[in-house]
């Protein structure tokens, strides 16, 4: 890799780690490529990404972001998990790492706070920001239903009694 190459991998790397909600670290010594693509493909359908990149690159990258604290986790094999969704990332590698012994989570970072191993679990048990906002949309529309139940059930009681009234004349 020359140096113009270094150069645009750091700046692009930068740009994610100032642009990302989370960061997940995590050992991938032992992974197949197969096992490597699978993770890829779950990451991406989870809205996430997974990038391998040399780690004093990384190191150079992660200067003067919120997510510098994961930098001395930056030793041997790793991989980096990032998202946009403070959960996906964190969710998809802890899910991966239950199933594939190889793939060890080091740690991470969400904004300037350092997570370890603990807290990216914790993390991944939070539910998605599409689960809060459709669990929020619920709780907002929950009130209204309910409010035009009220209002329409003296209405409905009227109908029911007229309509009854009005079969009680037929029949007789």
């Amino acid at each position: 890799m020359d140096r113009t190459a270094k150069a645009d991998l750091v700046s692009t790397l930068n740009g994610v780690f100032n642009q990302s909600a989370v960061v997940v670290v995590a050992h991938y010594k032992g992974l197949t490529v197969a096992d490597m693509q699978k993770l890829r493909s779950q990451m991406k359908q989870a809205g996430a990404t997974v990038k391998v990149a040399k780690n004093s690159l990384a190191g150079i990258a992660l200067d003067g972001t919120d997510v510098a604290s994961i930098k001395p986790l930056l030793k041997g094999p790793t991989l980096l998990a990032y998202s946009g969704d403070p959960v996906a990332a964190a969710r998809v590698a802890v899910d991966f790492a239950k199933t594939n012994d190889k793939l060890v989570i080091l740690g991470g970072a969400m904004g300037a706070t350092a997570l370890n191993l603990d807290g990216v679990k914790a993390l991944a048990s939070l539910p998605s920001l599409d689960e809060l906002r459709a669990k929020i949309v619920g709780l907002v529309q929950a009130p209204a239903t309910k409010i035009a139940q009220v209002v329409n059930a003296p209405a409905a009681k009227l109908a029911r009694v007229f309509g009854a009234y009005a079969t009680k004349d037929e029949a007789a």
